[in-house]
């Protein structure tokens, strides 16, 4: 299982929004870090930039993979109209 790190945009949002959504949210990450490169149905590569989509309802996850480190970075997480800015 792959190790997850917030950066502090991204651990602050998850402070500020309801206490559901963030734990959906976090359950979502983790199931992903378990087999990060497995077909995740609400997971994308992003295009144009390094990095990959999490779709959680109407919130969406920015995140890296570091392979050599074991490491899932998560560098954002915003709703949908905001997140890719």
């Amino acid at each position: 299982m792959y190790k997850i790190t917030y950066t502090t945009q991204a651990a602050k949002s998850l402070l500020k929004m309801p206490r559901d959504v963030a734990k959906r949210i976090q359950e979502k990450i983790e199931q992903v870090a378990e087999d990060p490169f497995a077909s995740i149905p609400n997971a994308k590569k992003l295009q144009g930039r390094p990095g990959y989509r999490l779709r959680v309802g109407d919130w969406r996850v920015i995140y890296e993979i570091n392979a050599e480190e074991i490491v899932i970075i998560v560098l954002k997480i915003a709703p949908r109209g905001e997140v890719y800015r």
